[in-house]
């Protein structure tokens, strides 16, 4: 199957040709079949590995069986899957009938949409008041915002990252991670957003633009509390969606939602809609070890957790 062709088939950015390429490049084993692509992650001091399906389209028996015997040729202990598919008891039930059962997450199992096909007046109509407050507040302080593709701003970007990192405590993919997905969605799929105040770039956005849908993956912000004060994020949203209608998008996925978080009580001021995937399934291939690895994956976690507490993330 060529690169135009499978193409055609992936209807979610982690689905396309060109991040394949992207986690090739990052050390993942990539299989392409002709419903997506499956990334292998070897267990270290093993000869075994995990699958991950990530954002693909939605399960079918036949896709099922197809998996489970990839999984077999390949060594690997389970598959997980999160697909792109909003959740029903039919898939659900699906899903528990072969041999999948609930797994850790990978993404958020709700995320929110905003309909781009509305109007902007519409959509200014719809946002919390305080939003409305914030996107003119920035407007009036002299903030801007505008596409910006160019390596200095991406440099800017890496080192905007490394300070959202520091202040808000959360673990990260590495600067190389962002390298080299920059580099292979850049200008096709990835678009870098940039808010400025006096020439200074003080925020950015990543967003992907694909198949009809917006999404917002990854954010950064100064840590600056005079530049926090200018709201450059409530811009950076309004403009984003501004963006999205310009490119002739239909959703704006904002990519994550958890209960009491902060990035989620500032997208609810957008008014969007809470949509609830499908969710999180391991296929289990190798029942014995899954059981092993879950033991230790939980293990992991909490040694992770417990270290957040004592050791600051880094970028």
């Amino acid at each position: 199957m060529t690169k135009e062709e499978f193409n055609k088939v992936a209807t979610h950015p982690l689905q396309t040709w060109e991040w394949g390429e992207f986690r090739e490049k990052w050390g993942n084993e990539v299989v392409r079949l002709s419903f997506g692509q499956i990334m292998f992650h070897r267990i270290p001091f093993t000869s075994y590995k995990i699958g991950t399906f990530e954002k693909g389209p939605a399960p079918t028996r036949t896709m099922l069986d197809e998996l489970r015997t990839l999984g077999k040729e390949k060594n690997l202990i389970f598959i997980k899957l999160e697909p792109n598919q909003q959740r029903t008891n039919e898939l659900t039930k699906l899903m528990r009938n072969n041999s999948c059962v609930r797994g850790k997450t990978l993404f958020t199992p709700t995320t929110f949409w905003i309909d781009l096909t509305k109007s902007e007046e519409e959509l200014l109509a719809s946002f919390h008041s305080k939003t409305r407050y914030n996107i003119r507040l920035a407007q009036r302080k002299g903030v801007t915002v505008e596409e910006d593709n160019s390596d200095q701003a991406f440099e800017k970007y890496l080192s905007l990252m490394t300070e959202t990192v520091s202040r808000q405590g959360f673990y990260a993919h590495n600067k190389r991670y962002h390298q080299l997905m920059w580099e292979a969605l850049k200008n096709k799929i990835a678009h870098l957003i940039v808010a400025k105040y006096r020439g200074e770039i003080i925020a950015s956005w990543i967003l992907f633009a694909y198949d009809g849908v917006l999404y917002y993956p990854y954010g950064a912000s100064s840590s600056n509390p005079n530049h926090y004060r200018l709201m450059p994020s409530a811009l950076l949203m309004w403009e984003a969606i501004r963006f999205g209608k310009k490119l002739g998008l239909k959703t704006f996925d904002l990519w994550g939602r958890e209960e009491g978080k902060g990035f989620t009580k500032f997208k609810e001021g957008y008014n969007p809609k809470v949509i609830e995937f499908l969710g999180t399934w391991d296929l289990v291939i190798n029942l014995p070890l899954y059981l092993i690895y879950r033991v230790f994956e939980t293990t992991r976690w909490f040694i992770l957790r417990l270290k957040s507490n004592f050791v600051k993330p880094t970028f």
